[in-house]
């Protein structure tokens, strides 16, 4: 049996309803290789009438086009039916190299202006700071965000990739509906600190790299090659003997997934949907077929003993590499 409609839950204590997936649009924009605009709008026009809700990019994705690529396929859409996450503050050079953070008061009002006028909306739900800055304080980018909520452009603040301490500071300003942070079977780092704090303050999970960027699906193969525009190709976990070793670990996965008449792809995402209604699962895809499988998993129904056998199939500290390169862990401050 297919769900055709997916179900709502509330996005922390004070968020919006969303679907209980939500749709993440950066492979769209070249993160992983070439896309198709195309097959991309029409997997966003899949999302939305399955009932997903929320689609989330981040300004610099594409340096514009992915807020340009979304704005052209919600633009017949009712407004009500979109909850646009989006992410600001990373900083792109003309040849696409990082070019590190910026959350200032007066850089996060310029990025919203352009942002709004990419997407081609009034507003944007949920405003969040990609990563944190560093050299501005998070009171103050909140603080800020918050202004914006009162004059109409924003409607909810966001947190991304932030540990326990910024999280708490960042929630005695406003309230923080939803974090979105890498959570997934093989990436289970928030659940010993970050995952209490966001459960203790009402503060929703947003969580992407549920498939860990295509290893828990049957998209990789040992062999497998990344183009140079492809993020995997600089990404530890992707390379050389650590690619190897993961996939023979996920491999083991293989078989349980038989058993359920899923593909590891859809264990992957059942498996994150059982970790609590307050963990809205963002799977990336680009493609309407590979959208259909994953709300095909929304069907999956895991046992106490199935879940205790995946989680003793793929343990997480058996994974082999980081989940970014050093210089990207090292700007994470939920990895400190």
């Amino acid at each position: 049996m297919t769900t055709t409609k997916i179900h709502e839950v509330r996005l922390g204590a004070t968020g919006p309803a969303v679907g209980r997936i939500a749709l993440g649009a950066m492979g769209m924009s070249g993160a992983y290789g070439a896309s198709d605009d195309a097959e991309s709008i029409a997997t966003i026009h899949a999302a939305l009438d399955s009932g997903v809700g929320l689609i989330d990019t981040g300004d610099f994705y594409g340096a514009g086009h992915n807020e340009m690529l979304i704005g052209k396929a919600i633009a017949e859409r009712p407004r009500e039916d979109v909850v646009l996450s989006v992410k600001f503050g990373a900083l792109r050079g003309p040849d696409g190299g990082f070019g590190g953070v910026d959350n200032r008061p007066v850089a996060l009002r310029n990025f919203l202006t352009y942002s709004l006028r990419r997407l081609g909306v009034d507003y944007i739900d949920i405003y969040r700071p990609a990563r944190l800055d560093p050299d501005v304080p998070i009171e103050d980018t909140v603080g800020a965000i918050g202004e914006l909520i009162d004059a109409g452009y924003v409607r909810h603040v966001g947190l991304s990739e932030v540990g326990p301490e910024t999280i708490r500071r960042a929630a005695a300003v406003r309230p923080i509906v939803d974090l979105q942070i890498e959570y997934s079977l093989i990436s289970r780092g928030i659940e010993a600190r970050i995952l209490p704090v966001c459960r203790e303050l009402g503060i929703g999970v947003t969580a992407y790299g549920v498939l860990s960027r295509g290893l828990l699906s049957d998209a990789i193969q040992p062999g497998t090659t990344f183009a140079a525009d492809d993020f995997r190709a600089h990404s530890p976990r992707f390379q050389g003997e650590n690619l190897d070793r993961n996939l023979e670990l996920i491999r083991a996965l293989d078989e349980i997934a038989a058993r359920k008449h899923a593909s590891v792809a859809q264990l992957a995402i059942a498996w994150a949907l059982t970790r609590g209604e307050d963990i809205v699962p963002v799977i990336g895809t680009r493609r309407r077929e590979r959208w259909t499988e994953a709300v095909d998993a929304l069907d999956i129904v895991l046992t106490d003993e199935e879940l205790s056998t995946i989680e003793s199939a793929v343990p997480a500290e058996r994974v082999a590499g980081e989940r970014y390169a050093t210089a990207q862990m090292a700007m994470l401050d939920s990895e400190r």
